[in-house]
């Protein structure tokens, strides 16, 4: 893997210098790993030469980051992340779709924090990764079609609990239009008994680090109850907590620090998935 991403980055050098300014996006339903599996990649996204005369400022930093953590996901999956961690890569492209789009829309602070993300997210997925090669072969499952539709399913339950997750300022309490989407995804997940969660709890760095660390566990535990409520087994939701340590965006405005108190989710597929912690810390 090593020699894959020293040439990914070499490849990603010489993009950098000879261009990459704006790029352009697949059709929506098009390009996305759940409809194209066998195809993982996001070659899609094009960019376009800087000109010599034109200025360089913070977004062409930013797309070449977004490069970078590009070529570091595309070495993944060839090396067999997408076989041994289908689920994972999935969420990982999400991701990755969803940092363009933010350079594209001039979301510089976003994707930059985004960015910070999917490193943290990309390194995990690598180390258990090695992990797992050293031990395993991951092959292709005889059933695409299949694996096509339960990532579909991940997609969709991921992009639901990580949106309207925030919190009130030293509470562990449910905003109702959450409290929607845990409803909705509990229906989903009803119907796909393969399919599990892991709930990290954040807080804003207002407290203490003990008691922030106390509260993100106990907004990850309030998920957990109305997923339970909703007919969801406890065995099918871990938690976690992360205090104060991994922020969404770094500052102390009342805004930041709204974002910032939050619940983060992972999907895990037991049908797909190498047996390995994809924590929701990402």
């Amino acid at each position: 893997m090593v020699n894959l991403l020293r040439q990914s980055v070499f490849c990603s050098l010489v993009v950098g210098m000879f261009g990459c300014s704006t790029f352009n996006y697949p059709d929506h339903g098009k390009g996305g790993m759940a409809e194209s599996y066998q195809d993982i990649s996001i070659e899609n996204y094009q960019f376009s030469p800087v000109m010599p005369d034109e200025p360089l400022g913070p977004e062409h930093g930013l797309r070449f980051d977004w490069q970078l953590t590009k070529l570091h996901l595309d070495a993944l999956i060839q090396e067999g992340a997408r076989w041994c961690f289908p689920a994972a890569v999935v969420q990982a492209l999400e991701k990755q779709n969803r940092i363009a789009r933010e350079l594209e829309g001039g979301l510089l602070l976003d994707a930059a924090n985004d960015i910070v993300i999917q490193r943290r997210r990309l390194n995990q997925l690598e180390q258990q990764l090695d992990y797992v090669l050293s031990q395993t072969t991951c092959k292709p499952p005889q059933d695409i079609e299949a694996l096509r539709s339960d990532l579909n399913i991940v997609a969709d339950i991921y992009d639901l609990l990580n949106v309207d997750n925030q919190f009130a300022v030293d509470s562990a309490e449910i905003n109702p239009k959450y409290m929607g989407h845990l409803a909705e995804a509990a229906y989903i997940l009803r119907d796909h008994p393969s399919l599990s969660l892991v709930v990290t709890g954040h807080a804003d760095a207002t407290g203490t680090p003990e008691y922030n660390q106390k509260l993100a566990q106990d907004r990850a535990e309030q998920v957990k109850r109305y997923l339970n409520v909703f007919g969801i087994t406890s065995d099918r939701v871990q938690t976690k907590s992360v205090g104060e340590t991994l922020p969404l965006y770094e500052g102390q405005t009342p805004a930041v620090r709204l974002t910032n108190r939050r619940v983060s989710i992972e999907v895990l597929n037991a049908n797909s998935d190498t047996s390995a912690e994809m924590g929701g810390t990402l």
